[in-house]
């Protein structure tokens, strides 16, 4: 076997219907196999796929384990020599299967992506950097967050993200949407770090990958990813990217986010982070009022989401004394 294939489900079987169909109609000149492994979706999702694709190997979790412990079981039940994580809302476009696994073959690459698409046929971002402490995830908060970008703009700090790769792009990360990995690479990092529920999974892991090599996206290859449609839909969020920090989903960002720091880079850079968050809340609450007051708006109208920025980092320091323990733990708030 050439290539397994890895789709996690949550409630999302028509997204994997047409992606597998995509796989099926673009993927000829290697062996592979797909597993779907099922978060306890609790509908009809297995008899819908397994009935139009009879080939696919259903594995059922039993609850809704998230995203590192579902791939860990289709990891384990995979028989390829290469391994594929890949979102449920992804189609694979031009035989990119094929040709990512030819290259791939031949590189001394531990572990590989491709180009993102949006929708549109736009560049996504694919790969990225690590900076120092994880100083990345302070860009999304508001306003706090443009004041930190412009100083690192000054600074002439190295961009944290590629946005369009070349043809062979070497990164510290690569987006967990399409990742694919040496079986002699997984014996070595070993699997997923079960602690995530959601998001950052496959930061952490990559961060234990690179130890064993270098990691690259083949921006020539492209899939298109339609980023988000699934955490959106099935945890009832607005946001289908990965800024928005106010509702559940935001919580379960910010979470994650802030347990993968304490892991790469420890304690110290885990409290960075934190009081940053925490300092952007009354910046958010001035700023807000002060940017509507000069636009002729009602001064309030962000209340809503300040309110909902205050919740998810006072849930944060709640959680701190267990994220600085680093013990074992199911971070799982959606």
């Amino acid at each position: 076997m050439d290539l397994s294939v890895i789709i996690v489900n949550y409630k999302s079987s028509r997204l994997i219907m047409d992606c597998i169909s995509t796989i099926v109609a673009e993927t000829t000149a290697i062996s592979y196999e797909v597993i779907v492994v099922d978060n306890a979706s609790g509908d009809n999702s297995e008899q819908l796929i397994t009935y139009a694709f009879p080939f696919v190997q259903f594995l059922q979790m039993g609850y809704n384990a998230g995203f590192s412990r579902a791939n860990n079981m289709g990891l384990r039940a995979a028989k390829g020599d290469y391994l594929l994580l890949l979102n449920p809302d992804t189609l694979i476009l031009d035989h990119a299967l094929d040709c990512c696994v030819q290259r791939f073959a031949k590189s001394d690459l531990v572990a590989c992506g491709v180009q993102q698409l949006n929708a549109d046929r736009s560049l996504q971002i694919s790969g990225n950097y690590f900076m120092k402490g994880g100083l990345n995830h302070l860009l999304p908060l508001p306003y706090w967050g443009k004041v930190i970008r412009w100083i690192g703009y000054q600074l002439k700090t190295k961009v944290p993200n590629v946005q369009e790769a070349s043809t062979e792009h070497h990164v510290d990360w690569i987006s967990g949407a399409y990742l694919m990995v040496k079986r002699s690479s997984l014996e070595k990092a070993g699997y997923m770090d079960e602690d995530f529920f959601l998001y950052a999974e496959e930061v952490e892991w990559c961060s234990r990958l690179r130890k064993l090599g270098p990691l690259a996206i083949f921006g020539d290859i492209n899939i298109i990813h339609l980023q988000g449609e699934t955490t959106g839909d099935a945890f009832d969020s607005d946001e289908k990217g990965y800024y928005g920090l106010y509702d559940r989903k935001g919580l379960q960002l910010m979470l994650s986010n802030h347990v993968r720091v304490r892991k790469q880079f420890g304690v110290m850079w885990y409290f960075i982070l934190l009081l940053n968050y925490t300092f952007a809340v009354p910046v958010f609450f001035i700023g807000s009022i002060l940017e509507n007051l000069f636009k002729g708006r009602n001064p309030f109208k962000y209340m809503p989401q300040v309110w909902g920025l205050t919740k998810n980092v006072f849930r944060l320091w709640v959680m701190t004394p267990t994220i600085v323990r680093n013990k074992p733990h199911f971070y799982k708030v959606l």
